[in-house]
């Protein structure tokens, strides 16, 4: 039997209960250096370490855990194969894929994804490459605490769904802060940029299956993903949905009913070019920690397309988005957010939801039909 859990509070939400993680790896030598790295917040205790998927299964039934780090590769039980039975262990653990950096082990995480994983994290090549990656620490904790928040919800879930839409502006009732809804833009949408990040790979194919075939016009997402990985989710997404789906190129037209995605370690932007646009990518320093960042692609289309610019923020970490959905409003534009309730976490599209920048807050299922109408019902 589970340990009874402390109610979330404080400032990491956590009630000054540590976040439980178990550290799943073949090497001994990696999970103590993840384990140390770890433990350096005193918001994460490391109370298992294990060699492989079975043991790891086996710890699942001793030990209450919020967060488990999942190598891919090991003997007696590999990670996806261990995944689905660490699920059904003990439903709403958080489960991050780890993973060196390759095409196969990319291609291995997006299919855990689609399974149930929450995120996925790509390991430095090396042990000396870990040990000095600050920024890989940096991303190893800051993706623990926030699934192992995700893990320990401070609320009931009916008490953190939104109300779906408005057509002015209205207050949603809240625990801790009402969210304003802004009347939508009654342009006619002419192009649709897309933010994620945690959780986002699944999101996106939910939307893009309810909505790319049948709306015809331009996407373009910014996902927080490495290089690798961002080119497999475009050949994910083409294939689900039926619609071209590529990583941007620099200086290719922006034309209708095609998907671009922000390549892995490159900004995705666009400037005008005659009477269309163009894709431009750069790898200007790095905003919210993130390159590719949301803001600075929501900023070059909001003086470009203004009130055509339909801007959807899906589930992540952080903020990234929130500047540039201002001024995706400030240019006449309207912005639509996934909710809380399913959200794998409410950083990204509460951030934009909470500063009253949204015209709708809508659970996952909700937005591609909302869009098609949304578009229809502008084009009527």
């Amino acid at each position: 039997m589970f340990e009874p859990k402390s109610a979330a509070g404080g400032s990491d939400g956590n009630g000054g209960d540590p976040y439980r993680v178990m550290v799943v790896d073949d090497s001994a030598v990696i999970r103590g250096l993840l384990t140390r790295a770890l433990e350096k917040d005193a918001t994460v205790k490391v109370v298992a370490s294990v060699g492989n998927g079975e043991a790891a299964i086996k710890a699942l039934e001793r030990h209450d855990i919020d967060v488990i780090i999942l190598d891919i590769e090991m003997p007696v039980m590999d990670g996806l194969t261990a995944l689905p039975k660490l699920l059904a262990a003990k439903p709403g653990v958080q489960i991050i894929m780890a993973s060196t950096l390759t095409r196969k082990n990319a291609e291995v995480s997006l299919r855990a994804l689609q399974a149930g994983a929450a995120d996925y994290l790509p390991k430095p090549s090396s042990t000396s490459e870990l040990t000095g990656a600050d920024s890989f620490r940096r991303e190893l904790l800051e993706k623990v605490k926030a699934l192992g928040k995700a893990a320990r919800p401070a609320r009931p879930a009916t008490a953190r769904t939104t109300v779906a839409s408005a057509e002015s502006t209205v207050a949603v009732p809240r625990p801790v802060r009402p969210i304003s809804l802004r009347k939508p833009s009654s342009a006619l949408p002419r192009i649709i940029a897309i933010g994620s990040s945690t959780g986002g790979p699944q999101a996106l194919l939910e939307v893009l299956r309810d909505m790319a075939a049948s709306v015809k016009l331009p996407i373009l997402i910014t996902q927080h993903m490495p290089a690798t990985f961002t080119t497999l989710l475009a050949e994910h997404i083409e294939r689900a949905t039926g619609v071209r789906c590529a990583e941007g190129k620099d200086g290719e037209p922006v034309t209708g009913g095609r998907i671009y995605l922000a390549p892995g370690n490159f900004h995705m932007t666009v400037e005008r070019s005659g009477p269309g646009s163009v894709i431009r990518l750069n790898q200007n320093p790095p905003e919210n920690f993130c390159r590719p960042s949301v803001d600075p692609m929501l900023r070059s289309l909001s003086p470009i397309y203004g009130a055509a610019l339909l801007t959807i923020i899906l589930t992540g970490m952080g903020s990234d988005g929130q500047k540039g959905a201002a001024e995706v409003v400030q240019a006449g534009g309207t912005v639509i957010a996934q909710d809380e309730a399913t959200s794998v976490v409410w950083g990204m599209p509460g951030a934009v939801a909470t500063a009253g920048l949204c015209s709708a807050v809508l659970p996952l299922k909700e937005i591609g039909p909302s869009v098609r109408k949304m578009v229809m019902r502008s084009a009527a």
